[in-house]
């Protein structure tokens, strides 16, 4: 062939590609629903060339990639305000051809976030965090437990994300998502547990006239633990941040409309009662006193008078049946509390579960929901009933072949090695987003193939012709 006719065969054949891979086989549905819809991915994407031939975040993207993986770590969160990318280790085949210079999650993110934002009218992108570490033991915000997670996610890409809670009852189509970024759970399933449910016992709940919630709970092994969020007009509450804060049990708290709290509990060893006192700030963040003894006994509760600076507490007596009560008197700025006319009382010890400002009102309880654990701590309101106490859902929370039933409830996006095709082809028919990872030869691909065919080598001609043999989308 004579070399001018070569060259524009050669150009109309990357001509009709393209198109093959835009508009899919004959027949396939030009905005089909999100699940119906077959998108190229790739396994570890972070590494580029070192361990596959995938290039640089950008390049992957820019050759249609909308399934983009990076694993993470929270080894030195600490010192760095942020999570580390890499395989078994930070920095851990990380290809830096092209792609950021430093192993911090923002400023990968961040890659993802400026080619969305060049490129408005691109399929919908799923990032998805393969958790390395187990989250868990992340005991505040500031240790970057799964609050600080969520926050960086929503910092970086803003009205882009498609939050997990507000994922419609009836799928949306591609066209609908384009521009669009959805942020996916994967990797230790301690995690991704624990950010669709807590557990807890002996909870409590104090709530001011701001709309100013505070749960705290005993994990029934010496640990204390709060949640603080806000009460929004639907009657939701919306928990904003989480921590460990002590050690003891049966907790009970106090919050005024200053945010100044007051919470009391009963030591783990021994039956010795005390206190601490704490702020809390407009973004749920709680500075706490230190702990202080106050008296002996067991199952303290604790509230605030009208005036918002007055407490009586009332606990039962170590030995017997009798109440007491003690006075107190908060000093906000030495957050301390000043306590006197300690006394036997007839009257009942508060109910903690329970608290009302105005006609708004909340309750904390433990019980299984589905096939969660019977520690599950849920919340009532005015308006709603047996809400779980959780991390808001911004990311989607991954279910893999092996998880417990709890991981599978509600779950929208599957996945499995690409090898495991009952898996894959079963959740597929079933309306999910699957994902099958390592798929690295045509002859791995299942029938309905899955909606993320996660490869090491996504230029490959096979991988090529097969997304463009399924319709997949760009």
């Amino acid at each position: 062939m004579p070399q001018p006719l070569a060259a524009l065969a050669a150009v109309l054949a990357t001509v009709l590609m393209s198109a093959l891979l835009t508009a899919g086989p004959a027949g396939a549905a030009a905005d089909p629903p999100l699940p119906s819809a077959i998108f190229r991915a790739t396994h570890n994407s972070y590494s580029g060339d070192l361990d596959g031939a995938r290039g640089s975040i950008t390049r992957q993207l820019d050759q249609g990639v909308r399934f983009i993986e990076l694993d993470i770590h929270d080894n030195g969160y600490a010192t760095a305000r942020d999570y580390a990318i890499g395989h078994d280790a930070p920095g851990d085949l990380v290809d830096r051809a092209g792609n950021p210079a430093s192993n911090l999650l923002r400023d990968w993110l961040t890659v993802i976030d400026t080619w969305s934002t060049n490129h408005p009218t691109a399929a919908p992108i799923t990032v998805a965090l393969d958790i390395k570490d187990d989250l868990t033991d992340n005991t505040s915000y500031a240790a970057g437990n799964l609050a600080a997670l969520n926050q960086e996610l929503v910092s970086v890409f803003g009205a882009k994300l498609l939050r997990a809670s507000d994922y419609p009852a009836t799928p949306p189509t591609v066209g609908a998502l384009r521009g669009r970024v959805l942020a996916l759970l994967s990797g230790n399933a301690r995690t991704r547990a624990l950010y669709k449910r807590d557990s807890g016992t002996s909870p409590a709940v104090a709530m001011n006239g701001r709309g100013q919630v505070v749960e705290v709970h005993d994990s029934g092994s010496g640990d204390l633990w709060y949640w603080s969020g806000t009460y929004g007009s639907d009657g939701t509450v919306t928990w904003l941040r989480h921590g460990r804060y002590d050690s003891g049990m049966t907790p009970a708290v106090a919050l005024n409309d200053d945010g100044d709290l007051v919470e009391v509990h009963r030591s783990q060893n021994a039956t010795t009662l005390w206190y601490r006192v704490g702020r809390l700030a407009a973004d749920g963040e709680i500075t706490w006193s230190p702990s202080r003894q106050y008296d002996n006994g067991v199952l303290p509760t604790i509230r605030f008078d009208a005036t918002g600076t007055r407490l009586r507490e009332i606990h039962r007596s170590q030995s017997n049946s009798q109440n007491w009560t003690w006075a107190g008197a908060l000093d906000p700025a030495a957050r301390t509390v000043t306590w006197t006319g300690n006394a036997k009382t007839a009257d009942p010890r508060y109910d903690k579960t329970t608290s009302a400002a105005g006609a708004s009102s909340v309750r904390v309880w433990t019980g299984a929901d589905g096939p969660t654990p019977a520690q599950t701590l849920r919340v009532d309101t005015a308006q709603r009933t047996g809400d779980r106490i959780r991390y808001q859902q911004i990311a989607f929370d991954e279910f893999q072949q092996g998880d417990s039933a709890e991981l599978q409830q509600g779950a929208l996006y599957y996945a499995a090695p690409a090898s495991q095709s009952s898996f894959i082809t079963a959740a597929r028919q079933a309306g999910r987003l699957v994902r099958g990872w390592n798929l690295d030869s045509a002859s791995q691909a299942t029938d309905p193939l899955a909606n993320f065919p996660a490869t090491n080598h996504p230029y490959a001609t096979w991988y090529q012709n097969l997304l463009g043999q399924a319709g997949a989308v760009q």
